[in-house]
């Protein structure tokens, strides 16, 4: 009985006791710091990777390509070709919008050119060098990067006019995207678990989309 009641009244590993329990929570929160951490690099690295992609794409050739040398963004005339007024702005009708999206690898990308009227959309076919230079411009600032991450969309926002001599007859909002990225954090990683990053997307009028570098 004697034997218990010094047991109960022990103290010398009180500290050890004590350390154990708080030690978990501990690491939880100097883990959970070193994710946050984590988590705002890896955000601003693709931020940063895909702001570089639209400044890339708004300089060099089209994802959205042609099929022939007077076709694509870069070389249709809608003055010539739908008979609008030279000089005025190319209606959203003519051509409203453009997606073009990776699966596996960028050679497997594919453009959705959307249009109610004209023959813009039907002469377009897409460019895989041009998305290829895209891409690697972006994976040059961000190399987790993977092609099914990308998405590049072309939008007609009434810039530009019918018959340019100089340029596109349509100067478009370019919007680069990255999306499906994850993250994984520490204090998952015994789990596997991860989750899934909110899209990243910058946008630029296109300028002469003419090219194969920029800066």
């Amino acid at each position: 009985m004697n034997l218990f009641r010094r047991l109960a009244r022990e103290e010398h590993a009180a500290t050890a006791a004590e350390f154990a329990m708080v030690l978990p929570l501990l690491l939880i929160f100097l883990f959970g710091i070193l994710d946050v951490g984590r988590f705002m690099w890896e955000y601003n690295e693709a931020e940063k990777a895909t702001q570089m992609g639209a400044r890339f794409a708004v300089v060099t050739n089209p994802v959205l390509g042609g099929s022939s040398a007077s076709d694509g963004l870069l070389n249709y005339s809608f003055a010539t070709n739908d008979s609008i007024v030279g000089g005025t702005a190319v209606p959203t009708s003519y051509f409203t919008s453009s997606a073009c999206t990776t699966t596996t690898t960028y050679a497997a990308a594919s453009c959705t050119c959307v249009s109610t009227t004209g023959g813009f959309c039907s002469g377009t076919k897409t460019d895989t060098d041009a998305l290829k230079a895209i891409r690697d411009r972006m994976i040059a600032i961000d190399p987790a990067i993977t092609d099914n991450e990308i998405e590049i969309d072309y939008k007609n926002v009434g810039l530009g006019f019918a018959g340019d001599p100089d340029g596109p007859d349509v100067s478009p909002l370019v919007t680069v995207k990255l999306r499906g990225l994850t993250f994984q954090p520490l204090t998952t990683l015994l789990f596997g678990a991860s989750f899934n990053m909110p899209v990243i997307s910058a946008s630029l009028t296109a300028e002469d989309l003419s090219g194969t570098t920029g800066n």
